[in-house]
């Protein structure tokens, strides 16, 4: 018999959550094939399009969790398929930062507004309490997966 209630609500948040991920992960993935990228690589690049200017490899490594050396191998993929550069930070000419080529990140935007066109729709008949609610459950749970991931990263699974 099905759950009733709050119970029965959370476990059908449950299940819709991780359709949900499964549904971003395999996204993803299309994109990352369609692109000819890591999937990895591609949500850096996605990454690296919201921090607003070049950054230092070790924030691409912060970015993404990975280790420096790992972040600095994903940086030179993303600079052999054309969508990065390192250059010489000006005010210190000692740091190498990871800038995004604007015309690469235009054609990357064009095709996440190709894909997504029917992403604000989703949301049309939300008023403003329900849209800021929404977005609340989104940066939650964004903090939540990235508090998860380092957990999985750090060997603190927990037994059961």
């Amino acid at each position: 018999m099905p759950e009733t209630g709050r119970a029965g609500l959370l476990a059908e948040l449950a299940v819709v959550s991780r359709r949900s991920m499964a549904a971003h992960a395999l996204f993803n993935q299309a994109l990352s094939d369609h692109l000819g990228l890591h999937p990895t690589d591609l949500q850096c690049l996605n990454l690296l399009t919201l921090e607003g200017g070049p950054v230092a490899t070790g924030r691409v490594a912060e970015l993404t969790g990975l280790t420096t050396g790992s972040a600095t191998r994903l940086v030179d993929r993303l600079e052999r398929a054309g969508y990065v550069v390192r250059e010489r930070d000006a005010g210190d000419r000692r740091l190498v930062l990871v800038a995004v080529v604007p015309e690469r990140a235009t054609e990357f935007g064009r095709v996440w507004e190709r894909l997504g066109g029917g992403w604000f729709a989703l949301f049309e008949d939300l008023d403003d309490a329900e849209l800021a609610l929404f977005i609340q459950h989104m940066r939650r749970t964004t903090e939540f997966s990235a508090e998860q991931a380092a957990r999985l990263r750090s060997g603190q699974v927990p037994e059961g």
